[in-house]
Order: structure tokens, then sequence, then C-alpha cells
């Protein structure tokens, strides 16, 4: 069964995404490799059937953003869902500083996740303690930012770009390109557009409110679209409802692993649990007579199955 690219939709959840997918492909077995929040648009990667098999090796996989980041006015969520709780007047700041600012994000460190998350303590999932008043302890989890840039900074969200399209250096604005859907905006704030690049369980929002923190003024997130996942680009992603008739990716080219190659005898002997004497080191798709017999590690003397497909 398939992998597919999606271009998720304005206002719909990750858990919406997936329900749809299961109706439209008749199948209850259906996942994706990392939640996308409801105001937020573009890929999202799902996996249908067999293939949910590879979930699990594609959700460390890197992800590229636009975002669009607003200053002078803050939410509980972090993003445009409000309501604003806090509001600070500013003319539009100076692009050096925040670009000086930008600058302190990338690398490896901590960052602190939203309240209004699907972050689990203790089986209790973070958004239903908030949206019932309450906050969980959630602490600072390590993530990697691997580019910020900066591509302007607006007046407002109403004159900020809302046309992009792929070039050399990835998605930005252009006035012929395709039309971001953007949540309403909560006021007459300064926006940024910014670039991102980050690793897994990297939050958006969170960094907006970072950001914002940074420059000594409250923030939010006021409309996000993400552009890639691993090898998955905007540009080839699927509308929601084509997904019924499409014929998606195969699990061996939506791993992103190096290929092994190995004989029918070692095919055999992985699908059986055991072990295969061979010399190499790290971790594998294994093939065999063109076909993904399973995902291993090799120490350098054995390889072991982390995940065997069936013959």
């Amino acid at each position: 069964m398939p992998v597919f690219a999606l271009d998720k939709p304005l206002n719909f959840t990750s858990h919406d995404a997936v329900a749809r997918v299961r109706r439209l492909r008749a199948t209850k077995k259906v996942g994706h490799t990392g939640t996308l929040d409801p105001l937020a648009t573009g890929v999202l990667v799902v996996c249908v059937g067999s293939s949910t098999k590879v979930v699990q090796f594609m959700e460390r996989d890197s992800k590229d953003y636009l975002a669009w980041m607003s200053l002078g006015g803050s939410t509980p969520t972090l993003d445009a869902e409000g309501p604003l709780d806090e509001v600070q007047r500013l003319v539009t700041p100076d692009p050096a500083q925040i670009e000086a600012a930008l600058a302190q994000f990338v690398g490896e460190g901590l960052q602190m996740p939203p309240q209004y998350s699907a972050i689990q303590v203790g089986g209790v999932r973070a958004y239903d303690v908030a949206r019932r008043g309450g906050e969980l302890n959630l602490p600072a989890r390590p993530i990697t930012i691997h580019s910020l840039e900066l591509l302007g900074v607006y007046d407002s969200l109403a004159t900020a770009p809302q046309r992009v399209s792929p070039g050399p250096d990835g998605w930005g604005p252009d006035p012929q390109g395709r039309e971001v859907p953007l949540p309403p905006a909560l006021g007459d704030f300064p926006t940024l557009l910014v670039r991102a690049r980050v690793g897994s369980g990297t939050y958006l929002r969170s960094l907006a409110r970072d950001l914002g923190a940074a420059l000594g003024v409250p923030a939010h997130l006021s409309g996000l679209l993400r552009t890639r996942v691993g090898q998955y680009d905007l540009a080839d992603a699927l509308p929601l409802d084509e997904v019924a008739g499409a014929a998606g990716y195969s699990d061996l080219s939506a791993l992103t692993l190096p290929h092994l190659q190995v004989t029918a005898n070692v095919a055999t002997e992985l699908r059986q649990g055991k072990r295969p004497r061979r010399p190499e080191v790290g971790r594998y798709a294994v093939i065999q007579g063109g076909e993904l017999i399973a995902v291993a590690d090799g120490d350098g003397e054995m390889l072991k199955a982390v995940r065997v497909w069936a013959d």
C-alpha cells in the first residue's frame, strides 16, 4: 500500500486528514509522520495499509516551513486561534535586530512546547487540560533548528506576501505563485515572514513566542505553510480529495536509508528473525530482487532486522 504527500487544508486537524484518507481509501490503517496544526497548511505525509510500517523511520525527517510571525500580540495557543491575551503597541522593528535575534535560535537547543499541544503527560493530553483552564508541567525538549532566514518585515499580515513559489533556496514570496490560505489576522501587528528548516519535534508556534521574547515584545504565529517533509516537497503534494485514485509512493522510495542488496538466503533469514552474517555497519533498507525486505541494523558482524516486510 502507498505513501502519500498531501497538501493539508486550513482548519483541518491531522486527525481530520487521516480520517478523510481512511474513507477515501476504504481502510482503517492510516498513519502520518508528523502532526500539522489546524491553522497550518502544506505537506502532511500519510502512510496507508502496510505502509504504516515506514512511519517510524520517517518521523525524524527534517521539515521546511514558511512562517508568518506577528509582533505585538500574544495568545494562549501561540497562534492565530486566539484570543489575544497581551497587546503592546510598537513600530515595525529593524530587520537587522530581528536577524540577530533569529540567529540565537539556530542549532541545537531546548524549547518549551505549547500548552495547547498533543503532548501527553501521565496519559493526559496537554490541550485537554489547557482547554479546561489548567496547565501541565511540560519540560523543555531538545530540538534542532537548521536554519532561519528572514524574508521580509511588513506593517501587518495583510501587507505580507500571501503568494509563494519554489526557488533555488526553497519556497518564498512570488506575486504570481500559489496563494497561501492564512487564518484571519488578530490585528494590525508588524509581521515577519521567516523561512525555517527544523528538526523533528520543533514547534514554530513556540519559536514565534520565543522570538518575541528575545525582541522584548509579545508575539504569535499568524500563519504557517509546511513546504517540505523529508524528501517530499509541497510542489508534489496531492490535494486531500485526490488521494482516492492516486498511486502514491512505494515503501522503498519513502525511506531515505542507504540500500543494501542481499541474496535470497539472507532475505529469508531476516524474515525468519535470524541474524545473517554481514560486514555492514549502520541502518539499511535491505533489498532482494528489487523488493524491500527489511530495515536492518548492521554491527559489522551481523544484520538485525528492525522491521520486516512479508514476501
